[in-house]
């Protein structure tokens, strides 16, 4: 496709405005003659200047590139350096540990996102398209990559569109184009030249275009773009141009992390400063500083983090919600704003009649969909009434059918298919019993379609009846009577005319749709079905009118009630009229005016940032308003998340922090712009990820936390043992702690992973973009019990050399002394305010799983002599055991004291759980 534009230059102009011209304008520009087509040569040429008529994808990454992109983390580079400093001080034990743990780091992620990418692969259905092309003068078939500027196209309904092109004919058709547009309603097209200057894509009924669906009709079109040219290739080109960004809980991350390495660093710094002006020797301070960077270095943060984003995945993917990259688990849970796209998303993308309105009733319809399941009941009338009249043209006068749930022509008049069915009618017999022997086709010249049937009155007479359907004006001003509830027709006056315009207006306003429907009665023996049939289609009788809409998803209504109760704002994406779009946000419970696209893209960014927490609703949009909706709201502190399903809605999808497409209906190029696609597109699986996801972040706080604490432990004890001359050498091993780090910590933040939710977490409003994933309030509290661990820990070392005469048996206090402070550490701060002393404490039986192995491996370290060599300890007395256990008793008290001083001084909503 690289001398496409050359191309262009040869026959027409990118950015030519093809809706504006004529049919023989556009034939002449593209070079071509309408009734013969292109020849196969002049095919073949331009394939070679245009290039195929495909998008163009992203070449995928190969495997070892995704897995050497696992190293970007900032710590998992600490750790590689880490371990080559190992390597240069001749620690090869230490050196191999943190490689494995590297290795072991980048695996986990790799297969996690390898995983989810086969997820979204599965979901995925490639097909060919072949078109029927005139070239030569002759009908033929070809592929649609294979398809050029100037071709003649001809479609017929459920054909696909396989390019941008010029309406030149047109009987009938209609185009359903949602995918691009966002608009339910499938679109009638027509020939005729557009005026209006730069008409949105939804108004320009002249042009199809790629990828969209014929739904009724036939038509041809004169190809003007392919490939990367066309509309679909403009939205592919707008997601190649979207730089990826990182989510919050990456940069939160790597916050911490830069955090902890700049006080690892300083403390290094000291120590040597320390060391050298106490007269020690350069080598032995620099394996000190290298241990205590180890200590102080979260060397399980990468993998607990990794571990507890990947169970998240697993238990979202249980629920419908598959995951495409680790970091977006946690995203989805700190989302404060949801842009969604409503057809598909919100509403079924299947038309519903909800309303019927005769001369004396009104009733409304139940039931969703497709579905033959609901019922029709009155809500306005005294006399009772046959609704037959409604019924049979709802059966006869359509062209469309249902076939195992599926519709084959019409969305409208699906809705009337159904209607029928819920009336009473099996239409599939009703159409046999009531064959059709004429019809006039609808036409939007005159706006109605009738047909004409075999048929008895009222009398048992035949009579050949005519069903007409149409917009509610045309059907008005073309009837003399209306229809009484005993089946007599009254001659409609003046007034009654103008009844009739305001119910048709009052159920428009209510969003819906509205077709009237109409009959009259010929006499059977003179009725000729092939005269003029426009002549006859005078002094109809008006029989009802019909609302139709795209419903609400059922669940949807509740699921935005939850967004909003947990602080979450919903706003509707959609491509329908504003009047429509603001009914149906009503009806959902959506907050907020409805503005049209054009309308938010003639604002200054000042105005919309202003504006846009009284919107609720925008409609009649393009790609790029939905972009600016996701950069507006992200510009003021709200972390977006964009759902859709069609093409339109990709850009869009991809700008957002966390992109979610719908994976039954949702469009491949959709799916492949998200991060999160829903399996069952249902929308409250959206609320149901957002609670999973501030779970997720409240576990990794809890895991934090006590990394957090072992951090300012580990370097206040490296410090005082350096100030105070507690030893000569470093305090402890590398070795000894990684064993704290790997086999102590690490143990208890992958169980907080699995830990349960917080109580009341669905009715906490969602943290700002800039909060940080620990407050300073936190820091403050986790360094207090990180200066007790250490003086603590110190302490016992002290006692153990002293007494026992050997730094190994202070080194294996110290170690013991130091695992059973974490299991009090983390019973203290699991539930930061709440007292351990609770049934909720032993709700995750894992993490009491996790504290016997801690215990567990307390015995093996200083108990077996395997372990004894390997890291340096020796075996413990019960007394010994018993100071080690001391320390951990004494903080679990303070802790709970402290809590409860919290607990009095501050009532349960004035402070967030962190």
């Amino acid at each position: 496709m690289s001398d496409s534009n050359n191309g262009n230059t040869h026959i027409g102009v990118k950015e030519e405005a093809w809706y504006a011209l004529t049919t023989e304008e556009v034939a002449q520009r593209l070079k071509v003659v309408v009734g013969e087509g292109l020849s196969s040569t002049e095919a073949a040429q331009r394939l070679k200047i245009y290039g195929v008529n495909v998008l163009e994808e992203e070449k995928e990454k190969p495997a070892w590139r995704k897995w050497l992109e696992q190293y970007k983390a900032y710590m998992q580079i600490v750790l590689v350096i880490a371990a080559i400093v190992s390597l240069f001080i001749a620690e090869y034990r230490t050196f191999l540990l943190l490689l494995v743990l590297t290795i072991f780091i980048a695996n986990l992620g790799y297969r996690q996102e390898a995983k989810a990418s086969q997820s979204v692969a599965a979901l995925n259905k490639m097909m060919k398209v072949v078109a029927k092309v005139r070239r030569d003068n002759l009908v033929t078939q070809v592929e649609a990559e294979e398809i050029v500027p100037g071709d003649i196209v001809i479609l017929d309904a459920g054909d696909r569109v396989p390019a941008d092109g010029r309406v030149i004919s047109a009987a009938n058709l209609q185009v359903e184009e949602s995918a691009l547009t966002g608009e339910s309603m499938a679109v009638e097209k027509n020939s005729a030249v557009i005026k209006q200057k730069s008409p949105p894509l939804g108004d320009q009924v002249n042009m199809a275009f790629m990828n969209t669906n014929v739904t009724r009709g036939h038509g041809e079109i004169l190809v003007t773009e392919t490939g990367m040219n066309t509309q679909v290739g403009n939205i592919a080109t707008m997601l190649k141009e979207h730089k990826e960004e990182k989510t919050p809980l990456t940069q939160q991350i790597d916050r911490v992390t830069l955090f902890i390495i700049g006080m690892a660093v300083l403390a290094f710094l000291t120590i040597v400063i320390i060391g050298l002006s106490q007269g020690g020797s350069f080598k032995n301070l620099f394996n000190i500083g290298i241990s205590l960077a180890i200590g102080s270095i979260p060397d399980a943060l990468p993998a607990v983090v990794t571990s507890i984003l990947a169970m998240g995945m697993m238990a979202m993917a249980k629920k419908n919600a598959i995951i495409k990259n680790m970091p977006a688990v946690e995203t989805l849970g700190s989302t404060s704003a949801i842009n969604s796209d409503k057809t598909g998303t919100l509403t079924m993308n299947q038309m519903t009649v909800k309303v019927i309105s005769t001369v004396k009733h009104r009733y409304t319809v139940s039931g969703e969909g497709y579905s033959f399941q609901g019922k029709i009941q009155r809500i306005e009338g005294d006399e009772k009434e046959n609704l037959d009249k409604v019924l049979f043209p709802c059966a006869l006068c359509i062209d469309t059918d249902i076939q195992d749930g599926k519709v084959v022509g019409d969305p409208t008049e699906a809705a009337l298919y159904v209607l029928a069915e819920k009336g009473g009618l099996n239409v599939q017999e009703f159409r046999k019993n009531n064959p059709r022997i004429a019809s006039i086709p609808f036409d939007s010249d005159y706006k109605f379609m009738a047909t004409f049937h075999s048929m008895k009155n009222s009398t048992g007479e035949p009579v050949v009846r005519a069903y007409i359907k149409g917009a509610p004006d045309v059907i008005l001003e073309r009837s003399a009577y209306g229809l009484m509830p005993d089946g007599t027709a009254k001659k409609l006056s003046a007034d009654d005319k103008g009844k009739v315009l305001d119910e048709n207006e009052r159920i428009a306003r209510e969003g819906l749709r509205v077709l009237a429907l109409a009959e009259k009665d010929f006499d059977a023996e003179s009725f000729d079905p092939d005269s003029d049939l426009m002549t006859l289609m005078e002094n109809l009788i008006i029989t009802a009118l019909i609302g139709e809409v795209d419903p609400p998803r059922p669940e949807a209504k509740e699921a935005i009630r939850k967004a909003k109760e947990a602080g979450v704002r919903v706003r509707m994406i959609t491509g329908d009229h504003a009047v429509t779009a603001q009914a149906i946000g009503r009806e959902l419970g959506i907050e907020g005016k409805a503005v049209t696209g054009s309308e938010f893209a003639s604002m200054s960014d000042e105005e919309a940032e202003k504006e846009i927490d009284d919107i609720g609703v925008l409609a009649r949009v393009a790609p790029e308003h939905k972009v600016r909706l996701v950069k507006v709201l992200k510009k003021k502190g709200n972390i977006v998340a964009m759902t859709g399903d069609g093409v339109n809605d990709a850009p869009s999808i991809k700008a957002a922090d966390i992109g979610i497409a719908m994976g039954i209906t949702g469009t491949d190029v959709a799916k492949g712009a998200a991060k999160m696609i829903l399996v069952d597109d249902n929308f409250a699986t959206i609320v149901t990820a957002i609670e999973e996801g501030r779970k997720i972040y409240d576990n990794l706080q809890k895991f934090l936390r006590i990394q957090i604490a072992n951090m300012f432990m580990f370097i206040i004890a490296f410090l005082g043992a350096s100030i105070f001359s507690v030893v000569g050498t470093a305090l402890y091993t590398p070795g000894q702690v990684l064993w704290i780090h790997m086999l102590v910590v690490a143990p208890i933040g992958i169980m907080f992973g699995m830990d349960m939710a917080s109580p009341g977490i669905m009715t906490r409003k969602p943290r700002k973009h800039d909060e940080g994933i620990i407050s300073k309030g936190m820091y403050i509290r986790l360094f207090m019990a990180g200066v007790y661990m250490a003086l603590t820990s110190l302490m016992v070392y002290h006692i153990g050399r002293v007494s026992y005469g050997s730094v190994e048996a202070g080194q294996s206090m110290g170690l013991v002394c130091l695992s059973l402070m974490n299991i009090f550490l983390a019973l203290n701060l699991r539930f930061p305010w709440d007292t351990a002393f609770q049934s909720a404490t032993f709700s995750n039986i894992r993490l009491l799983y996790a504290y016997l192995w801690i215990i567990f491996g307390a015995i093996l370290i200083t108990e077996t002599r395997l372990f004894n060599e390997l890291f340096g300890t020796v075996p413990l007395d019960a007394y010994q055991w018993g100071l080690c256990l001391i320390p951990g008793i004494l903080l679990l008290i303070i802790g709970e004291i402290y809590k409860g001083i919290l607990r009095y001084r501050r009532s349960p909503s004035s402070f967030t759980p962190e």
